[in-house]
């Protein structure tokens, strides 16, 4: 895909390793909301660039692949990536403890490399597949759990450093509505 050219696009980069998420968050963001097409998300390959019209605005956001193959590839050529970019999403399943150490040491990487190329950007992290239930579904994963990696994430970032972090789900509780 070739990324759309324009004063009023807004380019969004999406990262994480690979499975956390961030291309079910692209959907969500471009408006999907039928459950059934999350359940055929393939890997993303590299990367894709994906152009969209919402809230009178077009979107450019830069969907990265998190398999360790293309990551090197992004790092080597990260300015070039980032070039352009009003916002950085980093995304970390939470429901994956067993890669918290890998997805932290990713981050710091990005965080260190936005600092060197001294890129102005808004950087928010999403702590995602923070889904309703999360605690009964999948009990190890604990309110104690979630505050020891914000805790890991807050020593990881330089205090200089501006950033968000957000608990994400694409998953909504449920609603009615009055016909």
């Amino acid at each position: 895909m070739q990324e759309k050219e324009s004063k009023n696009t807004k380019k969004i980069v999406i990262m994480g390793l690979d499975n956390s998420g961030k291309t079910s968050i692209v959907l969500c963001l471009k408006g999907v909301k039928n459950l059934s097409s999350f359940s055929s998300i393939k890997p993303t390959r590299g990367f894709e660039i994906n152009n969209f019209h919402t809230l009178g605005s077009e979107f450019n956001i830069w969907d990265f692949g998190g398999q360790a193959q293309f990551r090197e590839d992004y790092f080597k050529n990260f300015k070039n990536h980032i070039k352009g970019a009003s916002k950085l999403i980093y995304v970390i399943d939470i429901q994956d403890r067993e890669r918290y150490d890998l997805s932290l040491e990713y981050l710091h990487r990005i965080i260190m490399l936005l600092i060197k190329v001294k890129v102005n950007l808004d950087f928010s992290l999403f702590l995602h597949k923070f889904d309703p239930d999360i605690e009964i579904i999948k009990n190890e994963i604990k309110e104690e759990v979630i505050q020891v990696l914000i805790k890991q994430i807050e020593d990881l970032i330089p205090p200089d450093f501006p950033y968000q972090i957000y608990k994400t789900s694409i998953y909504t509780v449920f609603q009615k509505m009055l016909i």
